[in-house]
């Protein structure tokens, strides 16, 4: 009986790694229509939904300074309708139909898309073809949108406790580059930019052949081809895209400086370092260096400073990837009357140690376990599919990195974690800043 019993459990193991392996395989159909549009298309028969999307390469670092703000700007444009699309009606179709939508911009791109039940696949591909091929982009819609993000900067970044924080970090660490303001932008620039001036960053930027349409769910591979090619077919190919180009170099001299927040009242520490373009090997181990310092209740930042010596409230690391670089991130909050140099000693401390000493085989093996579940936990969901699958396309230029990054996150070696702590987080390479609360 107690045979039969290991060999079940020993069975029932196998199953779960199984699993755990067809969850990490994504598989796809990809190709071009005639004008460049990007198609990846996924089918997953497990439920009758359908994740429809479109990722537009343009982000903050397309814009310049004193026209700031556009690529999130167009965010919210976009959803004011077409000629066959009254104004506020583009979620009024979404919501009829069983469906949800959103959309986000970052520094690198901008992201479009609506889950649907399966049967309503073709709602979606009119929906974002109507926004590629014609989107109204008039004075009166243009005014409505510029207060539209003025609520929303005010809300999440000017009237938030630490909502600025990390507007302060860029226009520092990332000084006279193509990262140095948020992707909110400037109000002053957005108010003061023409209509004309929309319409020409639109017809730049928002063409086929700089987006990859990325459909996930119940699907029918030939339907859904078929569907593509009516509805995007006659967007117009646009001029072609040059994105920025060059990877940001490390800083050479120290920075310490200090900002103000009058929303806040406990004092913070921010430490960060230029890191490296989100498509090397480096960033992943940027990442893994994160789960060392502060990812979860054993790591090695909390448990030293949070748990043992009380010093601060809470404390995190983390890469802030980006297409032409990067930063890595420490932030920290005392505990108390603690100095922010007592907690800027104690994150020294153990990036030095990184630095010097490799970490034991045990830690190394929790780490790699901890990226094996994260990432297979990023397929579970169509969304989560679409969006990894045009990340993969746009960023690293082969769609099929999606099924090979947990490869390369597994050959980063203990050696690879201590020279890019080495490399990149010099104390003569970052910057220190002081956010404090202003009287």
């Amino acid at each position: 009986m107690k045979k039969r019993l290991i060999t079940a459990c020993m069975a029932a193991g196998f199953m779960i790694s199984s699993v755990a392996v067809r969850a990490q395989k994504v598989e796809f159909t990809e190709y071009k229509l005639s004008n460049g549009l990007h198609v990846i298309l996924h089918q997953d028969k497990s439920a009758p939904v359908v994740a429809v999307s479109v990722m537009y390469h343009v982000g903050s670092k397309n814009e310049v300074k004193g026209r700031t703000g556009f690529a999130h700007f167009f965010e919210h444009l976009l959803f004011e309708g077409s000629p066959n699309i009254k104004r506020g009606e583009f979620m009024k179709y979404v919501s009829a139909n069983g469906g949800q939508n959103n959309a986000n911009t970052s520094f690198d791109r901008t992201f479009y898309y609506e889950v649907f039940p399966s049967n309503q696949l073709e709602l979606g591909l009119w929906l974002e073809s109507e926004r590629m091929l014609h989107p109204i982009i008039a004075d009166s819609g243009v005014n409505v949108q510029r207060e539209v993000v003025k609520e929303e900067r005010r809300t999440r970044y000017e009237n938030t406790p630490y909502g600025g924080l990390l507007a302060a970090v860029a226009k520092r660490l990332f000084r006279n580059t193509v990262y140095e303001w948020m992707p909110i932008g400037s109000m002053e620039d957005l108010n003061q930019a023409k209509l004309e001036e929309f319409i020409a960053f639109f017809k730049k930027y928002y063409v086929p052949n700089n987006a990859a349409l990325v459909i996930s769910g119940d699907i029918d591979i030939p339907k859904t081809k078929s569907l593509v090619q009516a509805y995007f077919g006659e967007v117009p190919k646009g001029t072609p895209v040059a994105q920025p180009e060059g990877a940001i170099p490390p800083l050479t001299t120290a920075i310490i400086d200090t900002a103000y927040d009058a929303n806040i009242q406990i004092p913070a520490l921010l430490v960060g370092y230029r890191s490296v373009p989100l498509k090397s090997k480096e960033a992943k181990t940027f990442s893994l260096i994160s789960s060392i310092l502060s990812g979860g209740g054993s790591s090695r930042l909390l448990k030293k400073m949070v748990d043992e010596k009380k010093e601060a409230l809470t404390i995190e690391a983390f890469n802030l990837a980006l297409e032409n670089g990067g930063g890595y991130i420490v932030f920290a909050l005392p505990n108390g009357a603690t100095p922010l140099n007592t907690l800027l000693q104690d994150i020294d401390s153990e990036i030095k140690d990184l630095q010097t000493n490799l970490i034991s085989e045990k830690e190394y093996q929790k780490l790699i376990n901890q990226a094996e579940d994260a990432f297979v936990g990023q397929n579970t969901t169509n969304l989560g599919v679409v969006n990894n699958l045009a990340d993969a396309y746009t960023f690293q230029g082969n769609t099929n990195a999606v099924n090979t990054e947990l490869d390369e996150i597994r050959s980063i070696t203990r050696e690879d974690i201590r020279e890019v702590a080495k490399k990149y987080l010099g104390e003569n390479q970052r910057l220190v800043l002081y956010y404090l609360p202003k009287k």
